[in-house]
């Protein structure tokens, strides 16, 4: 098992950097903004923590990823390993990818799929690019649950970000539905509404949602503004809801809609609306 250097020892770093100390590892670390309270090496700046590491995990941000990696440049030495676990998007990680090539280090695409606390490096990855099987065989072993997805670097990044948008934006969405829940009095009611539609989705709803969108575009758009302007009264910002509306006029203006606009529609409970009325045009913000 090779040394391994961590760079960044936030939430992310500091929960691989424990549990590789409890495996045995040797693991120095470089973190300009923290000071470890665990057992692992320290070291002063980014190539002395490189050095005569087999395996290089950058988890600062993405932001400080491709510095960090000119940083390390110096201490890196033939054989070593760079795996980028930043969430950066696809062309970026492809241009980490290049930076790394022409400093002839061997660079992987890490994507963690999952909160890592709780998990440590039992977390879900997710790792693409020229060095994929390298870092799948030592994360591997050490028992991270590890998937090689086939692509250059950024086809990992491709992948968690496309979950993330539905991922992050249903959160949002629970967010702000909550906020405006609380301030309308009947928050317990609504979290448990959500619940229950989570607790009872399965691989149909995904198609029953695309569905019912596209066939009952309208009325959605014309629903989701007097959601928005709810929202206004209420005191909350309708981000999510204004969004939801226009994405939905977006579909009725791009001819997306499956049924056209003068036939009966139906809500998720089947109840009848009768004839669609064209949406009214979106309110100033």
């Amino acid at each position: 098992m090779p040394s391994i250097a961590l760079l960044g020892y936030g939430e992310a770093g500091s929960a691989f950097g424990r549990d590789l100390l409890a495996l045995g590892v040797r693991v120095r670390v470089h973190d300009p903004a923290v000071r470890p309270p665990d057992a692992v090496e320290t070291a002063a700046d980014e190539a002395e923590a490189v050095r005569g590491a087999g395996l290089v995990l950058s988890v600062n941000s993405a932001s400080a990823a491709a510095g960090a990696l000119l940083a390390a440049a110096p201490g890196i030495g033939e054989g070593t390993v760079w795996a980028d676990m930043n969430t950066a998007s696809p062309r970026a990680k492809a241009e980490l990818c290049q930076t790394a090539a022409r400093l002839g280090v061997a660079f992987a695409d890490v994507a963690i799929m999952a909160p890592v606390p709780g998990r440590g490096l039992r977390v879900p990855m997710l790792v693409s690019g020229p060095a994929a099987e390298r870092v799948a065989a030592v994360l591997g072993a050490l028992g991270t649950p590890v998937t090689v997805q086939p692509g250059g670097a950024g086809a990992a990044a491709r992948r968690k970000l496309l979950r993330s948008v539905f991922f992050k934006g249903m959160a949002a969405a629970v967010v702000e539905a909550l906020e405006a829940a609380r301030a309308a009095g009947c928050e317990d009611w609504l979290r448990e509404n959500i619940a229950a539609e989570l607790a009872a989705a399965d691989a149909r709803t995904v198609d029953r949602l695309v569905t019912g969108t596209r066939r009952h575009a309208g009325r959605r758009a014309e629903e989701m503004a007097a959601a928005a302007g709810m929202l206004e009264d209420l005191g909350v910002e309708p981000a999510v809801a204004r969004a939801s509306r226009d994405l939905l006029l977006r579909i009725l203006a791009e001819g997306r809609a499956e049924r056209p606009r003068d036939e009966p529609l139906e809500d998720s409970s089947g109840d009848s609306r009768g004839p669609s009325r064209p949406p009214r045009p979106p309110q100033p913000t």
